[in-house]
């Protein structure tokens, strides 16, 4: 039987506890097999299993179970490696900081954002750090705010430009406002309500529109706006959650897109010219609602987040 586990504060350390244990259980965690899990750490299977049982009678617990579709861990288990992924990771930011501090400002962001503001935004900001710091690496990721926020708490993410979703605990994030995220109706150039006299909103509901899926905020806003003004829903809607397909869709069909407006003026500006998209003069004040910088909460950001943070708020202040 293990033995009894101490009170004292570093008692884990004292009685042996290492490095590799810490990353084959975070590992453990992950993907639910030992030798998954083995090859992350860089050991052999048996030599896992063996550190495994060593770990276990350091913790003075049970951390894992076996079973026909490969391990779980126990509640021990898994309070163990969340911090074990704490601790790791807080290791790897030490050693970024080290880094930058010894070589000026170098490091890697993994940046998130919706659409619009990726455009409007993020954009020049990314060209103002290429100038500044060119050694700052930069990971952008474009999706919805859900699994921005999914990302950003998995740490995944540093930050992201979106909102805080309604759905979520809003205690792990903290956010500077922006402001609303306007919305344009894109259609290709030569549509026929680009010619039709004295347009109304409701002449749009005899065609098909294309935007995202059920239950998308772009596409709950643009019901919304419908609704409130007494007008039914288009009958048809095609549901996507690509920008591309959509862009592609409108300039060869009649269909109409609700788009983020710096979406739409972005390419109908790229277009313009030969252009092939224009903005219905319609419904110019239907915007999503209010979207920041979103942060984890109490969680310092290392100075190349900070300085890509600085520049982004500095571009936001105008």
């Amino acid at each position: 039987m293990p033995p009894a586990p101490s009170s004292g504060g570093d008692d884990l350390v004292r009685r042996g506890l290492k490095f590799s244990q810490l990353r084959l259980l975070a590992a453990l965690r992950d993907f639910g097999q030992i030798g998954a899990a083995a090859q992350v750490v860089g050991i052999s299977q048996p030599a896992a299993s063996r550190l495994l049982s060593q770990l276990e009678a350091t913790a003075g617990a049970r951390l894992h179970v076996r079973h026909a579709r490969g391990v779980s861990l126990t509640e021990a288990g898994l309070a163990l490696a969340d911090q074990a992924s704490r601790t790791l990771r807080d290791l790897d930011r030490v050693h970024q900081q080290i880094g930058q501090i010894a070589g000026g400002t170098r490091g890697h962001v993994q940046v998130g954002s919706v659409t619009g503001p990726s455009i409007e935004l993020l954009l020049p900001v990314l060209r103002a750090a290429r100038r500044a710091h060119p050694d700052l690496e930069v990971t952008v990721e474009i999706d919805t705010s859900d699994r921005l926020a999914e990302a950003l708490v998995g740490n995944d993410l540093d930050f992201y430009i979106g909102r805080i979703p309604g759905s979520a605990d809003a205690r792990p994030f903290a956010i500077d406002m922006i402001g609303p995220e306007p919305i344009s109706l894109l259609v290709r150039s030569d549509h026929p309500l680009m010619q039709q006299p004295d347009l109304r909103l409701e002449d749009c509901l005899s065609y098909d529109w294309i935007t995202q899926p059920p239950g998308g905020l772009l596409r709950r806003t643009a019901e919304s706006y419908l609704l409130a003004r007494g007008l039914p829903l288009p009958g048809r809607v095609l549901g996507t959650t690509s920008i591309l397909f959509t862009l592609a869709h409108i300039t060869q069909t009649n269909a109409i897109a609700p788009i983020a407006r710096a979406v739409s003026e972005f390419f109908i500006g790229r277009a313009a010219g030969g252009s092939r998209l224009a903005a219905l003069p319609l419904a110019e004040d239907m915007a999503v609602s209010d979207y920041g910088i979103v942060r984890r909460a109490g969680d310092p950001p290392t100075p190349s987040t900070q300085q890509l943070l600085d520049l982004l708020r500095a571009h936001v202040r105008g």
